[in-house]
C-alpha cells in the first residue's frame, strides 16, 4: 500500500495543502504503508526552489516524515515532474499510436469566446471538437504555419466513467458531459490532468486521499489510465476548508500559510491536533500526541461536508499543546525572546510559572520584562490603585511571601486574612504590582 503527497512549488503551502499531506501521512502510518512525496513543478513559469525548500521545511517541522521520494529517494523516481518528461514523452507516443490522441490548433482566445456563448446559451463549457477530424493534410499545413500545437485525449461516446470514492462512496460520470481535454501544452509540456495520473500509476501510489475539487477530474485520468493500461490508485475525495464567511479558505478570510504559522509561533503539535479534526471526526475530544493521531485515524470518520476554519479553535490547541509540552520543548521555543531577559538559572522556574498564561514567545518576553526590569511604568489610575492600597498592604504581602512561594492561591488567601480587603481590592494591587497591568 502507498499513499501519496504531490504538491506544487508554486507558493508557501496554506492549511488545506497541508491537511491533505497529513491525512495521507496518517492513513499511511496507520496501515504500515508508504508515504511518498513528489513534486509536481511542471509549471516552470510559477514554480521556484525557495517553494520546494519552504514546502520541505514545513514537512519537516511538522514531523511528516515520507519513505520515498526528495531527500530519501527510491527506485521509481525521479521524484521531481520536471525531470519526468522522457516518461510522459513516451506515453504520448503511446496514445498516438492508437489514435487516441489528436493536435490542436485553437488559440487561447478562440477558447474563452466558445466557453462564453456556451454559457451565454446555458450549455456546460466544453470543447466542441473544433480539430478532432482535422486531415492529415491540414495538419501538415498548419505545422508548417508554426501554429502553436497542444495535444488532446479523445473522450470515447455513450459511456459512464465509475468508481467508488474511498470518502463520498459510489460516482458515476457520464462520458458524453466530458469535452477532449489537454494532455500536452503548446511548449510540450504536461498538465496536471496528465502527468499527477501517469506518476500515480508508475509509482505504484494504492491510496490518494485529495480535495473534492480534483472530483471531476478523476473519471479524466481514470480515462487516461485505462487508454494505457495502468493500474489507477483508489481515490478519496476530501471536503474542502471554508473560510469564517463560508467561501473557500482564503488569505482573504483567515487562511494562513504554514510558513507563517511557524512564524508567528504556533507549536507544531497543536497545528497537527488542529488540522487532523478539520473535517475529520476523533472519538476522544483531548489533545493527543502524533502516534495517538495516527493510531485511530479512520477513512470511515472522514466528513463529507466542508469544514470551516476557526482560528479560536486553533488557539485553543495552542493552549493544549503548550500545556503538555515538556520544559525543554519550551525554552527552544521562546529562547531567542528571553535568552538576555531570564537568569539562566531561573528559566525552568520561570517558564513553570507563566506557562499557563501564554501562547507565543513574545508573551514570554513581556512576562520577562515585566519581572526582571526594574523598571515599572504606571499610568495615573494603576499608581492610585496602589497608593490606596497603602504601603501596608505590601508590607504584609512581602511577610507572607515566603511561606507561599509560588502558590498565588493561598498568598492571596492570607493576605485577604490579614488586610481584611476582598474582591477589587485584594486583586487588583497584587496584579498591578506582579505585572504592570490592571487587566
Amino acid at each position: 500500500m502507498k499513499t501519496r503527497f504531490c504538491p506544487s512549488p508554486t507558493g508557501h503551502l496554506h492549511l488545506g495543502n497541508m491537511r491533505t499531506a497529513l491525512f495521507n501521512a496518517l492513513f499511511s502510518k496507520k496501515m504500515n504503508a508508504t508515504f511518498l512525496l513528489r513534486i509536481e513543478d511542471t509549471d516552470k513559469a510559477r514554480s521556484s526552489n525557495e517553494f520546494t525548500e519552504s514546502l520541505i521545511q514545513d514537512l519537516h517541522w511538522l514531523s511528516l516524515s515520507w519513505d520515498e521520494g526528495p531527500e530519501v529517494e527510491g527506485q521509481l523516481g525521479p521524484y521531481f515532474q520536471s525531470q519526468r518528461q522522457a516518461i510522459y514523452d513516451h506515453y504520448y507516443q503511446q496514445l498516438e499510436e492508437k489514435e487516441l490522441v489528436y493536435p490542436c490548433f485553437c488559440s487561447e482566445e478562440t477558447l474563452v469566446i466558445t466557453r462564453k456563448l456556451q454559457l451565454s446559451r446555458s450549455q456546460p463549457p466544453r470543447y466542441p471538437g473544433t480539430c478532432c477530424a482535422l486531415s492529415k493534410e491540414k495538419i501538415l499545413e498548419l505545422r508548417s504555419q508554426k501554429i502553436p500545437e497542444s495535444l488532446r485525449f479523445k473522450i470515447p461516446k455513450g459511456e459512464w466513467i465509475e468508481f467508488t470514492d474511498l470518502v463520498k462512496g459510489p460516482q458515476k460520470f457520464k462520458s458524453d458531459d466530458i469535452g477532449d481535454f489537454i494532455i500536452r501544452r503548446h511548449d510540450g509540456t504536461p498538465p496536471f490532468m496528465f502527468c499527477n495520473a501517469i506518476d500515480d500509476a508508475c509509482m505504484q501510489v494504492t491510496h490518494a486521499l485529495r480535495g473534492e475539487d480534483h472530483l471531476t477530474n478523476t473519471p479524466k485520468q481514470l480515462l487516461i489510465l485505462r487508454a494505457l493500461g495502468l493500474v489507477p490508485p483508489q481515490y478519496g475525495h476530501v471536503s474542502l476548508i471554508l473560510g469564517r464567511d463560508g467561501s473557500p479558505l482564503s488569505k482573504r478570510n483567515g487562511s494562513r500559510s504554514i510558513k507563517e504559522l511557524r512564524e508567528e509561533g504556533f507549536l507544531p503539535i497543536a497545528v497537527i491536533n488542529y488540522l487532523s479534526r478539520l473535517g475529520h471526526h476523533y472519538e476522544n475530544p483531548h489533545f493527543m500526541a502524533l502516534e495517538q493521531l495516527t493510531e485511530f485515524f479512520s477513512l470511515e470518520a472522514l466528513s463529507v461536508s466542508p469544514a470551516r476554519f476557526d482560528l479560536d479553535h486553533l488557539l485553543h490547541w495552542q493552549r493544549e499543546a503548550i500545556a503538555h509540552a515538556s520544559i525543554d520543548v519550551l525554552r527552544a521555543w521562546c529562547h531567542k525572546k528571553i535568552e538576555n531577559l531570564v537568569p539562566k538559572e531561573q528559566i525552568t522556574d520561570f517558564i513553570t510559572a507563566i506557562k499557563g498564561n501564554i501562547l507565543f514567545p513574545q508573551e514570554a518576553e513581556q512576562w520577562a520584562h515585566i519581572i526582571f526590569d526594574d523598571k515599572l511604568i504606571l499610568n495615573e489610575e494603576e499608581k492610585k490603585i496602589l497608593q490606596e492600597a497603602g504601603k501596608m498592604f505590601f508590607q504584609e504581602a512581602l511577610t507572607l511571601l515566603p511561606s507561599h512561594k509560588e502558590n498565588f492561591k493561598s498568598l492571596s488567601e492570607a493576605l485577604s486574612q490579614k488586610t481584611k480587603k476582598k474582591g477589587k481590592e485584594l486583586f487588583l494591587p497584587l496584579r498591578i504590582l506582579l505585572t504592570g497591568k490592571n487587566h
